[in-house]
This record gives C-alpha cells, structure tokens and sequence, in this order.
C-alpha cells in the first residue's frame, strides 16, 4: 500500500520517483561529506541542487519562447 501512494505523495498530490544510480567513488565520498557538513540528508541535498539549477535555468528563458519550448521539449505548433 505504501509504494502504490508514492506517486501521489507529497504537499501537492505532485508524487514522488524513485532515483535508482550508481555513482563514482569520487562523487558518493563528495557526497558524503557535503550531506555531513550541511547536516541534511542526501535526499534533500539532491533535491536542492536540482531544483536550484533548474530554478536558474527557468530564470533566463522567456515563456513560450523555442528556448523555453526546447527546455520543456515541447514540440513547436506547425500549421
């Protein structure tokens, strides 16, 4: 029952994914010692670095624009 919720999780009904990675040894220790020094978990280290890098991204794009359209990989309208 509790896998079957995970997709409507959350605040926001939005769910949630499962992230399934291996990564170098370099990266896990880097990891490792960032989540240690900021005291928070990997989860939510990983998930402020995304979103903080999308957020960025997002920031320079115009709505609607091919840039944005490219980003979001909406398909342009043809008529």
């Amino acid at each position: 029952m509790y896998r079957a919720r995970r997709p409507f999780a959350g605040t926001d009904g939005n769910g949630e994914r499962r992230l399934n990675l291996w990564l170098s040894t370099h990266a896990d220790l880097a990891l490792e010692r960032l989540v240690h020094h900021l005291g928070v978990t990997k989860r939510e280290f990983i998930e402020r670095l995304l979103t903080a890098e999308d957020n960025r991204i997002l920031s320079t794009l115009i709505l609607d624009s091919p840039e944005w359209n490219n980003y979001f990989q909406i398909a342009p309208v043809t008529q």
